[in-house]
């Protein structure tokens, strides 16, 4: 069992063998066991899988940037399946502080934007508030920053 109050600040970068899954609209659209997770303090693990375990065309350049002060400015991306688009449905630090350089153009998907998120074939549940875009699953407890009243933990 890990507690996010474990988690370090700044944020730790590792990578996993666990197989990460994105499914919408009936379409596996990211399948990887080469991603990494990020652990932060009070967040549950927010993982980033590689460009090249993203289905082909699936991903098109989203509106808008945000700037997380440990690693540098992120762009959104939309995801279209078909006739379906989800917009902001992740991100990616194209050119992020060295430290987290490994995850340069990896795209990290908000669990609560798609059908479905899975960790070695365990249901993800969303990090509350739809801001952190955390992924939750039974081995990692709480309480979790994220939902109304925890902005200023």
């Amino acid at each position: 069992m890990e507690s996010v109050w474990d988690y370090p600040r700044p944020p730790r970068l590792e990578r996993t063998a666990a197989r990460v899954t994105v499914m919408h609209a009936g379409r596996t659209v990211a399948d990887s066991v080469r991603a990494w997770r990020v652990l932060e303090t009070s967040h549950p693990p927010v993982y980033y899988i590689p460009r090249d375990d993203i289905a082909d065309g699936v991903l098109e350049p989203g509106t808008g940037r945000s700037l997380c002060e440990f690693k540098g400015v992120a762009g959104y991306w939309d995801l279209v399946v078909g006739s379906t688009r989800v917009a902001q449905v992740g991100w990616s630090y194209e050119d992020p502080v060295p430290a987290y350089g490994e995850i340069s153009g990896a795209v990290a998907f908000y669990p609560s934007r798609v059908d479905e998120c899975r960790v070695d074939g365990e249901l993800v549940r969303a990090q509350e508030g739809d801001f952190y875009g955390g992924w939750i699953t039974d081995d990692i407890t709480g309480p979790f920053k994220g939902g109304p009243g925890t902005m200023g933990w």
